[in-house]
């Protein structure tokens, strides 16, 4: 069990009808994915703020924020980059007393829901899962960052490198109608190459 995991006891909403919160702060998560175990690390510790009240039944709503900073690598030059996000919580929860570890599933509304069965819920799983499905692909740490040289390696951000110059540089505006170019092409006729053929008189 790992001490220093979000967690909250629904203990209480279990045996009657009503509402609880939790909040802190966490600087990683465990989690398992495909029945291995992962880390989940960030660049600052993350608060959260968890309230879960009683629906019908065995269904719970659980409604709250969770602010990590991602810690990625820039897209193009491999800059460590911090990735704040913001993250509104809102999961319909069930209890299943025959289910050992939370999981996420799509309800029979087209719902995402959170499933559990130790009323100690440890929210590890579920606050990873909604960070990596709101993490952006890539990142860059500037809009213009000019990535690194494919032959050195070089942080072309921090000036050229020798083989700049020998990077061929394409032409930005290729041909296209209108131009003086583009017109002369665009009104070529197909058979120009026959003007000079000599054919047999009759």
């Amino acid at each position: 069990m790992n001490d220093d995991a979000p967690r909250i006891h629904l203990g209480g909403l279990l045996r009657a009808p009503g509402d609880i919160s939790a909040s802190g702060e966490v600087s990683e998560l465990h989690y398992e994915q495909a029945g291995r175990p992962q880390t989940l690390r960030f660049a600052e510790s993350a608060p959260y703020g968890i309230d879960i009240n009683s629906l019908d039944g065995n269904e719970f709503w659980l409604q709250g924020y969770f602010e990590p900073v991602l810690a990625q690598e820039c897209s193009r030059c491999l800059r460590p980059v911090n990735v704040p996000l913001e993250l509104n919580l809102g999961t319909l929860m069930q209890y299943r007393p025959a289910v050992n570890e939370p999981f996420l599933e799509e309800a029979e509304t087209g719902e995402e829901l959170l499933v559990f069965g130790n009323p100690d819920l440890d929210l590890s799983s579920y606050l990873a899962e909604m960070t990596l499905l709101n993490s952006p692909l890539s990142v860059l740490h500037d809009p213009e960052c000019k990535g690194l040289c494919q032959v050195c390696g070089h942080d072309l951000n921090e000036g050229p490198c020798e083989h700049s110059a020998s990077v061929p540089i394409e032409d930005e505006h290729p041909m296209q109608l209108g131009t003086q170019e583009g017109s002369q092409h665009a009104r070529q006729n197909p058979f120009a190459a026959l003007s000079g053929l000599k054919l047999p008189e009759d």
